[in-house]
């Protein structure tokens, strides 16, 4: 994690990570003010917080209640050398709690990560550079030192080469790129979490068999995503980046709704037009973009290859946002590579939603079989020996298609977790099946998972594949686990070159009467491809143009980044309109408008509606606000200083509402409730002085935002990128 350190007045310290921000000073005899704890301090206070916070994930594991665990960390200085010292972490726990958990509790303090990186040892590497901002060092600790050699099945370079190409690429555009945590809990299995030190949002993970595998996958999946603008795929880009001659990609073309908003007839094709636009119901103004929000510019499309011709066809990037997420793209090597990585992806999670829909029971893999794959015998054997279950099945269908599955049950919780894999390789297919099973998870993370149901809607609503799609945390029937499957177990094997297993994979499509669509980005030196299969990959449904369109951010973004300028005839418009759009009312505004504030802040938290109880406030409709009011309070899932900003309001609104009572009779014991600062805020939002409390103002400049901002500083650096490789305006 990279931590950037401003120096403030005398010797306080500012050190910014992420979204927050942490003060240091020093005590006065130290010539400091007091005015915030040392840097030591918060060493200190690490240690303790991470000791307790292991505490808390062991208790809640296992339901047992902390309020009366309390716990204590002392440093104990050696008189002759103060660097040497004894941390003495002190735990109270009640009677109530057994001597078996007494000691799993003990256990779990000895996890601290902070202690055990203190016990490691970390090494300290001093650098003068000349621009923090512009030193594009990639933070990869784990990088493998040395020039070797190692090859795996399905790529086309060596781990070493691959990891130094990928890193080049990362660092040419400017992006630091530092490792957030590893994960190793049995062999053979290994997961991380990289991300751009400057804008931590934009972030993947990687899994493999090795540290080297898994650090390929990360950074892979890293451009794949960079290339495929995925990092940034419902945010607003800004009004520099949305008025310059291209905003997605220099290939990138712009075409008018007809004069009744019909769909123009150069985007998409007649197969495509069938299955997104059944009833006739899309129109021209649904595949307006949310990252440019220029209407007046038309529909931006994307070029992509028809596969069974070659032909040309545009795709709206709306369209590409709102169905197919980051499912569909991959980078490699070489294009074959990339391709098989992609059409892997995409039958692993077609396969995976029919088996899961159709409540299809699998065939187990014969312990022979997988026999022949000691390395993975042993990650699903050591899982077995924590008190997991595993399952591992064949997912083929009868051996059509080239995809996995292991399958872990956790007694403990009774939950379960379903994980699939694709290659054309059976290994490669099953290995993926088990890395992603653990792909960022600790033991205490397998406890997270529904069990299983014998409701078929559940399983089959839409939302559940959605779920399993973002980290298979959805819905599986109990059906799936009876021992009679439904078809026969293959020992499957779709294997040969990238290019012949590009083909073979291509073909399987074609078969299935499916085309498919490619488009090809080197732009950044890797191949990435981005393939689409209409009626096939998509993970959202298609009915989501008209219903859920992403790009209702349209409706609402400019006003409400506006809201401190809008008059009252202005705000009364936007609660219509919100009020109309029957919006969840649960929904935040950070999903509503795609700009990311920080969540630590009101905005961050902000809510539809609480937004229209702060504009039932500012347009003095106080019963609209009480029932507002009261409806957050039961829902409320806010800050408790928000709580009670609201609590008071409900309290003075109740006050006013009622012609009996008069507010001054209460403010004096208000105050004393609620504080001095909570009750001027809450009568001045009751009264009209003081309009949006908590909400600082902004606008379409996004001045303030300053996550949102690092998001759109990443996405420049792409921008300019790929402007200057085609020789045209930014």
């Amino acid at each position: 994690m990279e931590i950037k350190v401003n120096y403030l007045d005398n010797l306080r310290l500012e050190a910014k990570f992420d979204d927050f921000t942490v003060i240091s000073d020093q005590p006065i005899r130290y010539k400091g003010d007091g005015s915030a704890p040392g840097p030591f301090d918060y060493f200190l206070a690490s240690s303790a917080m991470c000791a307790a916070y292991f505490v808390k994930v062991y208790c809640n594991a296992r339901d047992i209640p902390t309020e009366n665990i309390r716990l204590a960390h002392n440093n104990i200085v050696d008189p002759e050398n103060r660097y040497k010292q004894i941390f003495k972490i002190q735990i109270e726990l009640p009677e109530s709690i057994s001597d078996k958990d007494r000691e799993g509790i003990l256990r779990s303090i000895d996890r601290c990560t902070v202690k055990k990186v203190v016990q490691t040892g970390p090494e300290f590497q001093l650098e003068v550079v000349e621009n923090l901002d512009e030193d594009a060092q990639a933070l990869l600790l784990g990088e493998p030192q040395g020039e070797g050699s190692t090859w795996i099945e399905g790529k086309d370079l060596p781990l070493e080469q691959t990891i130094a190409n990928m890193t080049k690429i990362l660092a040419d555009l400017g992006m630091k790129i530092e490792i957030a945590s590893w994960r190793n809990i049995v062999p053979h299995v290994w997961s991380l979490h990289i991300r751009d030190a400057a804008s931590p949002m934009c972030f993947t993970n990687g899994k493999g068999a090795t540290k080297e595998s898994a650090l390929c996958s990360a950074l892979g999946e890293f451009i794949e995503r960079l290339s495929c603008n995925f990092f940034y795929n419902d945010q607003f880009f800004g009004e520099e980046i949305a008025n310059s001659d291209f905003v997605h990609y220099p290939n990138e073309r712009w075409f008018q709704p007809g004069p009744n908003d019909e769909l123009p007839d150069e985007i998409l094709d007649d197969h495509t037009r069938e299955i997104y636009d059944p009833e006739g119901e899309l129109c021209g103004s649904h595949l307006i973009d949310t990252n440019s929000g220029k209407a007046e510019r038309g529909i931006v499309s994307l070029p992509f290859v028809r596969q069974s011709d070659g032909e040309t066809v545009y795709f709206p990037s709306n369209l590409i946002e709102n169905l197919y997420l980051s499912n569909g793209m991959s980078a490699g090597n070489t294009l074959p590579e990339a391709q098989v990585q992609c059409l892997s992806e995409i039958f692993e999670r077609a396969v995976k939603r029919q088996i899961i829909e159709e409540e299809i029971a699998l065939p187990d893999v014969p312990l022979e079989v997988l026999k022949q794959y000691p390395a993975i015998l042993e990650g699903i054997e050591a899982l077995e020996a924590q008190g997991f279950p595993v399952l591992v099945k064949d997912a083929s269908l009868g051996g059509q298609f080239p995809v996995m599955c292991v399958t872990l049950m956790n007694p403990k919780t009774g939950g379960v977790f379903a994980s699939f894999g694709a290659h054309p390789s059976f290994e490669v297919a099953l290995e993926r099946s088990l890395t992603e099973l653990l792909q960022g998870r600790s033991f205490e993370g397998l406890n997270d998972f529904m069990p299983p149901t014998f409701s078929s809607l559940a399983v089959t609503e839409p939302n559940n594949f959605v779920e399993h799609f973002i980290d298979s945390s959805g819905l599986i029937s109990w059906r799936f686990f009876s021992s009679k499957a439904d078809v026969e177990f293959v020992e499957w094997d779709f294997s040969g070159s990238n290019e012949e297993e590009a083909a073979g994979l291509f073909g399987i499509l074609e078969e299935l009467g499916k085309e498919a669509y490619m488009a090809v980005h080197e732009d950044l030196g890797a191949p990435v491809c981005r393939i689409l299969v209409p009626d096939f990959s998509e993970v959202y449904p298609v009915e989501d143009l008209i219903w859920d369109n992403t790009n209702q951010a349209l409706e609402y973004r400019e006003d409400i980044l506006n809201l401190h300028r809008l008059n009252d005839d202005q705000l009364a418009d936007l609660l219509e309109r919100l009020e109309e759009s029957q919006l969840d009312e649960h929904m935040d505004i950070i999903t509503l408008i795609g700009i990311e504030f920080d969540e630590n802040t009101v905005w961050g938290q902000l809510t539809i509606l609480e937004l229209k109880l702060l504009i039932n406030l500012a347009l003095g409709q106080h019963e609209e606000a009480l029932e507002r009011v009261e409806m957050f309070q039961q829902f409320n899932d806010n800050t408790v200083e928000r709580g009670l900003f609201y609590q008071a309001v409900s309290a003075v609104l109740e006050i006013v509402l009622d012609d009996e009572l008069e507010l001054d009779d209460f403010l004096y014991n208000l105050r004393r409730m609620f504080g001095e600062q909570t009750m001027e805020a809450v009568v001045g939002s009751v009264n009209g002085s003081v309009r949006f409390h908590g909400l600082t103002p902004t606008s379409m400049e996004l001045e303030g935002l300053e996550k949102h901002q690092r998001l759109i500083e990443s996405y420049k650096k792409l921008h300019a990128h790929r402007a200057a490789r085609a020789g045209v305006a930014g």
